[in-house]
């Protein structure tokens, strides 16, 4: 008995999510069809220009402005950000400032370091990390 092994593909949108770029400003190639794990680890360790290009200038997707501002997806919502933002655009919100962000700094900070001390507190118990 031979074993076959199929190829598992995903679709456009989990790839975008998987490179962390914004599907609708991929090509109509990327968007139309199905991409193989294969391709998907190929698009990681040699991306093509229109993949680099997307990474360094965006637009980038909700999640990634949100990391490149130092807060929450949920913090950009209630900064009244919901589209997808170009590099220039986020650099732009840095060097502003706004109150909301600032605001939402404070408080991605506070989380970070309740996390840490809850971590710390399990290690002092001994609780085992959970998996």
């Amino acid at each position: 008995m031979t074993s076959h092994q199929s190829t598992q593909t995903m679709k456009p949108a989990t790839a975008a999510k998987k490179l962390g770029v914004y599907l609708e400003a991929t090509p109509a190639e990327f968007q139309e069809g199905v991409v193989s794990r294969t391709e998907l680890a190929a698009l990681q360790t040699d991306p093509p220009e229109w993949l680099r290009e997307l990474r360094r200038n965006g637009p980038h997707p909700r999640p990634v402005v949100a990391a490149k501002l130092g807060i929450s997806i949920s913090g950009l919502a209630r900064g009244g950000i919901t589209d997808p933002l170009t590099t220039e655009q986020i650099d732009a919100l840095k060097a502003e400032s706004p109150e909301w962000l600032v605001r939402e700094r404070a408080v991605q900070a506070e989380v970070r370091k309740e996390a840490v001390r809850i971590k710390e507190k399990k290690a002092e118990r001994g609780d085992q990390p959970r998996a």
